[in-house]
């Protein structure tokens, strides 16, 4: 399961899954169990906002945290999204 940082952000993981390199590029955002059950998902769009498709258990706070770090590090995240899939940002 790639992880985007090997750190959290606000107590969260950012990831996505060899299953999820179908859809365009997306951030889960979950605890360390990393299950998609209590994450959030966040699809990326070309200008770094992101679009939240599942909120799971985080709180309102934690999404703004999560979302501004997305805005802040998407090209980053974009390289190793793209090592993995031939699909691009959310349109």
């Amino acid at each position: 399961m790639p992880m985007y940082f090997n750190f959290k952000v606000c107590g969260y993981y950012l990831y996505f899954t060899a299953h999820c390199i179908v859809e365009c590029m997306h951030v889960h955002a979950s605890d360390s169990r990393l299950t998609e059950g209590g994450s959030a998902k966040f699809f990326v769009r070309s200008n770094g906002d992101s679009v939240l498709q599942n909120r799971g258990s985080l709180t309102d706070r934690e999404l703004r945290i999560i979302q501004r770090f997305i805005k802040e590090n998407y090209r980053e995240m974009y390289l190793t999204w793209s090592s993995m899939s031939e699909k691009g940002f959310f349109e």
